[in-house]
């Protein structure tokens, strides 16, 4: 039996990526050839322009372009590129943005931070906000559950004095065909079993003949989208924040990037505004005007 020839480096990820060797739907499956220097193109491509860090994802990268560069039948990584690269109208950047930046998310996701939000932070901050005006930010929102969850937690909060407030939720992010998810607010039951059930009764409309869900218009209507690169270099913004969720975000970029955004954010807080971020990321104590709280919480200003 004549031994099985190796299988290029190269080519060897995207099969993995694919889930193995063989057939699919009865025919084998095309493989694409992802060389080194196409990659770079790629990571060079998403640092430049969105403070992205991919180099180590270059898996990632092969398994989530896989089915666009097959559907536009290009050969190589390089092709798909200059494709994306030449198209004047922007809807192929669009794509590859979303291909690269969306992440699974859920409801009531890293639940600690609401917990602290309604047992420390609103507490500490409504009473001093005399006008009823509470600002907060989901920065890199991605298909919407955090700010729809925190519209909820202050729906829940407040009660019936919610509408003597304004405390519309502001949720952005880079790519607009994840804002366009979020906008439409329907997602599948898996994603709300962290909710309380009683939340999930309250908060949303189950659609007939699916196990997908709509989040009902009171909520829907507190969350305000927009698409925003964090990678600007001023913020627009008017007013500033009294709490900031950018969770789970940051680990794609570099500590150089990183750094800069930690600072940027504190720019547009309030003075004794929150700083949120992801429970497996952190900041620099040396390098960050903020007081650290606790893991993953920082604030403006002395505690």
């Amino acid at each position: 039996m004549k031994s099985a020839r190796p299988v290029p480096s190269d080519r060897l990820t995207v099969i993995m990526a694919r889930g193995g060797f063989g057939a699919a739907g009865g025919r084998m499956i095309a493989l694409v050839k992802i060389k080194q220097d196409e990659f770079q193109r790629i990571v060079a491509y998403m640092r430049d322009n969105y403070g992205i860090n991919l180099s180590q994802k270059q898996t990632l990268v092969e398994g989530r372009l896989w089915s666009v560069i097959q559907k536009h039948g290009f050969k190589t990584l390089n092709e798909y590129f200059e494709y994306v690269m030449n198209d004047k109208t922007g809807e192929e950047a669009k794509t590859l943005i979303t291909r690269l930046t969306t992440n699974y998310t859920y409801f009531m996701r890293e639940e600690q931070h609401y917990n602290f939000l309604t047992g420390r932070v609103l507490p500490e901050l409504t009473p001093r906000l005399r006008e009823k005006d509470l600002r907060i930010w989901s920065a890199g929102c991605s298909s919407g559950e955090e700010p729809y969850t925190t519209a909820m937690v202050l729906d829940d909060y407040f009660g019936k004095s919610k509408q003597e407030w304004d405390c519309k939720v502001l949720a952005t992010d880079i790519s607009p065909q994840v804002l366009q998810m979020a906008k439409e607010a329907v997602y599948p039951e898996e994603r709300l079993k962290n909710l309380p059930p009683e939340w999930k009764r309250r908060y949303f409309e189950k659609i007939k003949g699916t196990d997908s869900f709509h989040v009902r218009p009171e909520i829907q209507h507190e969350v305000i989208f927009r698409s925003f690169n964090l990678m600007e270099r001023t913020f627009p913004f008017r007013r500033k924040f009294h709490v900031i969720f950018c969770r789970n975000v940051m680990i794609y970029f570099e500590k150089e990037t990183r750094d800069a955004l930690v600072e940027r954010y504190y720019d547009v807080l309030e003075p004794g505004g929150y700083l949120f971020i992801g429970l497996s990321e952190t900041v620099s104590k040396t390098d960050t005007r903020f007081t650290f709280v606790q893991p993953s919480i920082y604030k403006k200003g002395a505690l």
